[in-house]
């Protein structure tokens, strides 16, 4: 059983905060009770001390808290034992209320999707190149887009290493409208597997160099005509032959301009020797999908945007 989900931790938190709460309550009590006495003789009414003494004549009066103030730490203690009654505190008692933090999240998101319904709902059949033509609905979606996607790909949608720039009309999986849905709704999710091990660290030389002469970078001959048969053995089933990609299969296009991890021998190296996918490289080359944050109107607009940005505003310039 994970350490971190044992019941032990239920009886853990309950012991704590019951302990506590006592423990405030009994401090409470026991000092209101106690009188310390005069030292020594005192008039009547005389205020008593409790025998701490400062530079021989600063003494420490023994003046009873205040009921305003001793009443406040009680009503705070009852108020306490009330919350932890009806709401979560007390381990995996859900408080007699059941309400929860997940369950606030999506009563809000409810409420919030039903007073935007109106809003999205004209959009929900309209074909998506309409849409990004619409520019009430390219400035919702770009506001949708800063919310959910810009902390991948940039507030411009230009990306970052590992992060593809979404304003070039150069799409991994393709760019067309429904593409765009898809890959909004249910992520993408890298699959290139590692191929360090199979071709030791000199073919992995040779093939770097090999991927870098299809786009027409600087790369050594010999090590070049020695890769690609390697290529065409460990490569060429997903990248194509001719190094042109695969949209079905995320394969990228390896004979342009356009590189997502950099297009020197290393970063090259790096990717055939570790991979690209979620469990290499730190854990990039995973976009998460966001069908059940957003609504299908709401990923439509969203994708009439990003279309928009390699279409329109590319064909505009």
């Amino acid at each position: 059983m994970n350490t971190f989900t044992s019941p032990f931790w239920d009886v853990w938190v309950i012991v704590i905060v019951v302990a506590s709460i006592i423990g405030c309550a009994w401090l409470l009590w026991s000092t209101g009770r106690i009188k310390v006495k005069n030292k020594g003789p005192a008039a009547d009414g005389a205020v008593s001390v409790t025998g701490h003494v400062w530079d021989d004549d600063l003494e420490e009066y023994n003046n009873p808290l205040p009921k305003w103030w001793s009443n406040l730490f009680w009503i705070t203690i009852v108020f306490g034992i009330v919350y932890l009654a009806l709401y979560p505190g007390l381990g995996s008692f859900p408080g007699f209320l059941g309400w929860s933090s997940t369950g606030a999240y999506q009563q809000e998101r409810a409420n919030f999707d039903a007073r935007l319904a109106p809003l999205y709902a004209r959009y929900a059949a309209m074909d998506i190149e309409v849409i990004a033509r619409d520019p009430a609905a390219r400035q919702t979606g770009e506001r949708l887009f800063l919310t959910y996607c810009s902390q991948c790909h940039g507030s411009d949608a230009g990306g970052a290493r590992g992060f593809p720039n979404l304003r070039d009309g150069d799409w991994l999986y393709g760019g067309t409208p429904e593409t765009i849905v898809q890959s909004i709704t249910k992520g993408r999710m890298g699959v290139m597997p590692a191929f360090g091990v199979a071709l030791g660290q000199e073919g992995v030389r040779d093939v770097a160099a090999y991927v870098r002469s299809l786009s027409g970078l600087a790369h050594g001959n010999l090590r070049s005509q020695l890769g690609k048969p390697l290529y065409v053995q460990n490569c060429a089933a997903c990248h194509g032959a001719d190094g042109k990609g695969n949209h079905a299969m995320g394969a990228p296009n390896l004979t342009d301009q356009v590189w997502l991890y950099g297009s020197s021998e290393s970063a090259i190296a790096e990717g055939i020797i570790k991979g690209r996918n979620v469990d290499a490289i730190a854990g990039t080359n995973a976009m998460p999908a966001f069908g059940e944050q957003l609504t299908p109107a709401q990923i439509r607009v969203t994708a009439a945007y990003l279309w928009g940005l390699s279409n329109l505003a590319v064909a505009a310039q």
